[in-house]
Parts: structure tokens; C-alpha cells; sequence
């Protein structure tokens, strides 16, 4: 008798109140997102070209500087030496030329009236034409230590940002530091490197139909979802797609360009690139009403008598996380479960529908 009861109250259980959704063809945005690696359009290492002392550092971390504003000064002493040292050598250099001019010129006059030989104005001639040579040697000696010297004031390059700056006065600065006083990053506009895989490449040159240059112009404007998950208020466009496929990643390196007018992103940030595609006449179903056995997807279709039917499909490999655009296997007016997928819903059990008004998809469809 107790078995008898249990069979009856099964048989009279309810069916499950389930979620569907009719498949319909329409105009659909798919998202395709990547991680990116935010740097400035310029991040240039701040290095002196000569050694010595840190003496004043002119900014702060975090700063904007201007074009050569002056960052950093070095101890000068030495190289204001060398310069005066220099100088007073182009002094003797110049007195020199102008004795031998005196000589040279007395000479040839002597030699004019026959009074001495031609060896000798010649020589007198090679004295100066010597002297002159010297002259030239130590105007650019000059040159070089005044340039050393000029070197002591470290400016900027170019505008931008003050990146960290881990040496301060007192500190010894070389050339061949293997830190550099600073980095100087032009944030005005920024470069969001990703990776396309080799597949994806393939897809974007219609497997040889296009070129990538042609490509790349033909791609719509890409966003910046920030670390934070917001999206970045200004749209940016892919610059360029590298032409090698790296062996050990198989992903093919790409820079998208973004202004950045209020300077919100900085060099060394990170997020992801998002990469719309907009399919026309497709269906669109959320990846939630899927499942997968055995390397094969399923959806569970409800028929005419609301009990459900498992039905493989295939789906395209563009893939925002969210939905997937069947290739087969559904058509236009088809119902599906698109909740308790793998849990309350089993094939051939019969449902009540509902529709599913909040589980609706979130592609855009026309």
C-alpha cells in the first residue's frame, strides 16, 4: 500500500515551472573581450649622457612636465672646469695661429724680393697652416665640454607623466645605470596592447580574401573595459595587427589607440579589450541554455506538448560569455529551456513555460 502511494503522489507532482525562450533570427552584437596591457603612446627612460652627483631634483612622482622642462640637475663642478679648461686652449690655440700669420706673411714678403729661399716661406706656411689645425682642435674640445656640461641639466624629452624616481640627491648618476633617474610617459594619448590567436587573424583576413592592412581599416571602433569593470568613455581604433604569429604563445600581438584627454589611464594600467561583431539574420541564445557532453552542445527544446527534447546544435567560436550564435541545429520559432539546464531539467520531462522575460538574452537584436 505504501508503494502504491508514493507512485500515486509522483504521478501527481506538478510539472516544473521552467524559463523558455523562442528562438527568433535578427541583427546581433556579439562582444569578444581580450586582456590588454595600457602604456603611453611615449614611455621614454629618463638617462643622464654623463656622469656624476645627483645635486636637485626639479619634480615629483606623478607630475606633468612640459618638454624640456628641467628634471634633474648633476653636480656641474668638474664640467665647468673642462669648459673653462677648453677655453682658455682655443686662447693659446688662437694666439699661436696668430703668430704663425705674422711669420707666414714676413716670409712671403722676403721671398717676393728673392732674400730667402722658398723652403723657407714654405715652411713658415706649414707652421701656420699647423697652428690653424690646433685652433680647430680646440674649438672642438670646446664644443665637447660645453655639451658635458649642458648634459648636467636633465629635461624632458617630451610631455608627459613623471613615472617613479627611485634615485634622490646625493645619488651617483651614470649612463649605464641599469635604472634610469625616471620614465617619462606621454599619456595625451595611450596604446592597449592584446593578442589575436592565430585563428582569430585567419578570421580577420577572410582566410587570405583581404589583407590585414585592409582589415584593420575595415574593423569597427574597439572599447576599454577598465580594472574596475566600467567601460572607458572614449571608443578607440586598432593601429596594428603584428605580422608574426610568436612560436610560443601562437598569438599574434596588436595595438589599439585611445585618446586619453583627461589622462585617466595611465602607462603600466591593465583591462580588456572589447571588440564588437555585428551579425545580421542569426540566432542568438544565452550560453546558459547549453550544455555540453562529450565535446558536443545541447539545448533542451520544448515541444508542442511542453516536454522537452535534448537537440545538439552548433555554434559559432565568437564568444562574449554571455550568448552564442547558433550555426545549426535550431530554427526560427523554436522554444528552449533557459533555466535549470542540468539540474530540474532533463530530457523528456514535461514543463510548465514561462516566458522568460528577465533571462532574456543581452545581445542586441533588431
Amino acid at each position: 500500500m505504501t508503494s502504491c502511494s508514493s507512485q500515486q503522489a509522483q504521478q501527481q507532482a506538478p510539472a516544473p515551472e521552467i524559463a523558455t525562450m523562442t528562438v527568433s533570427q535578427g541583427s546581433t552584437r556579439i562582444d569578444n573581450t581580450y586582456p590588454a596591457t595600457i602604456k603611453g603612446k611615449t614611455d621614454i627612460d629618463i638617462r643622464p649622457q654623463v656622469t656624476g652627483f645627483i645635486t636637485k631634483v626639479h619634480v615629483d612622482e606623478g607630475q606633468q612636465v612640459h618638454k624640456g622642462q628641467v628634471l634633474f640637475t648633476l653636480d656641474q663642478v668638474q664640467y665647468q672646469a673642462a669648459v673653462d679648461q677648453a677655453r682658455a686652449a682655443v686662447n693659446v690655440a688662437q694666439t699661436a695661429v696668430s703668430t704663425a700669420q705674422l711669420t707666414a706673411d714676413n716670409k712671403k714678403k722676403l721671398l717676393d724680393k728673392n732674400i730667402i729661399s722658398e723652403y723657407e716661406w714654405q715652411m713658415a706656411d706649414n707652421s701656420l697652416q699647423q697652428a690653424k689645425a690646433q685652433l680647430a682642435q680646440a674649438n672642438a674640445a670646446l664644443v665637447t665640454a660645453q655639451k658635458n656640461l649642458a648634459y648636467t641639466t636633465v629635461t624632458a624629452p617630451s610631455d608627459g607623466v613623471i613615472g617613479s624616481i627611485p634615485n634622490r640627491e646625493g645619488s651617483l648618476a651614470s649612463p649605464s645605470s641599469a635604472v634610469p633617474l625616471t620614465t617619462v610617459s606621454d599619456n595625451s594619448q595611450v596604446y592597449a596592447y592584446f593578442s589575436l590567436t592565430e585563428r582569430d587573424v585567419l578570421n580577420l583576413v577572410g582566410n587570405g580574401e583581404r589583407t590585414l592592412n585592409a582589415a584593420i581599416a575595415a574593423m569597427p571602433e574597439v572599447e576599454l573595459r577598465m580594472a574596475d569593470g566600467s567601460l572607458y568613455g572614449q571608443k578607440g581604433k586598432v593601429a596594428t595587427v603584428s605580422g608574426v604569429i610568436g612560436a610560443g604563445t601562437g598569438a599574434s600581438n596588436v595595438r589599439a589607440l585611445f585618446a586619453n584627454p583627461s589622462g585617466v589611464l595611465r602607462s603600466g594600467s591593465t583591462g580588456s579589450i572589447v571588440i564588437p561583431t555585428v551579425t545580421d539574420s542569426v540566432m542568438t541564445i544565452p550560453q546558459k541554455a547549453t550544455y555540453e557532453l562529450q565535446d558536443r552542445r545541447y539545448v533542451y527544446v520544448v515541444n508542442d506538448s511542453n516536454k522537452v527534447v535534448s537537440t545538439y546544435v552548433t555554434v559559432t567560436d565568437m564568444n562574449d560569455g554571455l550568448n552564442f550564435v547558433v550555426n545549426s541545429g535550431l530554427k526560427p520559432g523554436d522554444r528552449i529551456a533557459v533555466e535549470g539546464v542540468g539540474t530540474t531539467v532533463k530530457d523528456g520531462i514535461v514543463i510548465r513555460p514561462k516566458e522568460a522575460g528577465a533571462a532574456a538574452p543581452a545581445a542586441q537584436q533588431n
